[in-house]
């Protein structure tokens, strides 16, 4: 049975848009209810508009969100256009005015790093996790086929070829040979934890991943199809992205 509640709005910008009212409904309520809220935040092209949406939400005490990230490649320093932490100092915390952030230095000591940041990690539950979904399926960086097992939060993977063009078509690399091949990554079974979990998947090159993931077998060979095991997930499409899901596959049951 499907788990995920299905959102297909007509483009990119509604996505993120909408997207982004859910995100910061659920921030309002988590720090109204405890004071305090713990997320994990995705990068990538997918979380653009989400991003620029969100910052920009009224209401939200940012002062009082602490922030985790999904991933970071092994040996790309801060400085180049594709380091994550690049990405989320530029289109999170420093828009949102975030003070509270624990990023995954994969440029210095990635062992000493995920055993740092995942011991914080698992210090506290995770109240919301952003994610988005790769072309080859992947969850983070937990590329097919996906250890759906493993309990560390954090894990040093192999990067395949597909996630490795992904990143050169959406401009990050010039060229195939320019991209790490190893990465940090959250593990699947982390991301599993979190309380909820909202998914943000715009673009046509996502539509084969989209269907595989929500209709096919949960396997590790589709990670991201693993969310449907999660009780508390809301997964964001555009009309290009859910273009092969069977006629009615809208909402969960």
């Amino acid at each position: 049975m499907l788990q995920p509640k299905i959102e297909i709005l007509a483009d990119k910008y509604s996505l993120g848009q909408a997207a982004a009212d859910h995100a910061a409904r659920s921030l309002r309520r988590t720090l109204s209810n405890q004071g305090n809220a713990r997320i994990v935040a995705a990068t990538g092209a997918s979380q653009f508009e989400f991003l620029d949406a969100l910052t920009s939400a009224p209401g939200i005490d940012w002062s009082r969100v602490e922030v985790f990230h999904l991933d970071e490649y092994v040996g790309l320093p801060p400085t180049h256009p594709a380091s994550f932490r690049k990405y989320l100092f530029e289109r999170l915390i420093h828009k949102a005015g975030i003070t509270r952030y624990h990023l995954l230095d994969g440029d210095g000591d990635p062992h000493g790093t995920v055993t740092k940041i995942g011991t914080e990690l698992q210090s506290k539950p995770v109240d919301i996790l952003f994610a988005g979904i790769g072309e080859n399926g992947h969850l983070a960086f937990n590329d097919p086929p996906a250890d759906f097992q493993v309990a560390d939060p954090y894990l040093i993977v192999d990067l395949d070829e597909a996630c490795r063009q992904q990143q050169v078509n959406e401009g990050w690399f010039s060229k195939l040979t320019d991209v790490p091949k190893k990465a940090i990554s959250m593990s699947v079974r982390q991301i599993l934890c979190s309380k909820e979990i909202i998914v943000v998947v715009p673009d046509t090159r996502k539509a084969r991943a989209v269907k595989a993931c929500l209709e096919g077998e949960i396997s590790p060979m589709m990670p991201a199809s693993i969310l449907r095991n999660h009780p508390n997930a809301t997964i964001y499409l555009d009309t290009d992205s859910a273009a092969l899901l069977s006629p009615g596959v809208s909402t969960a049951p």
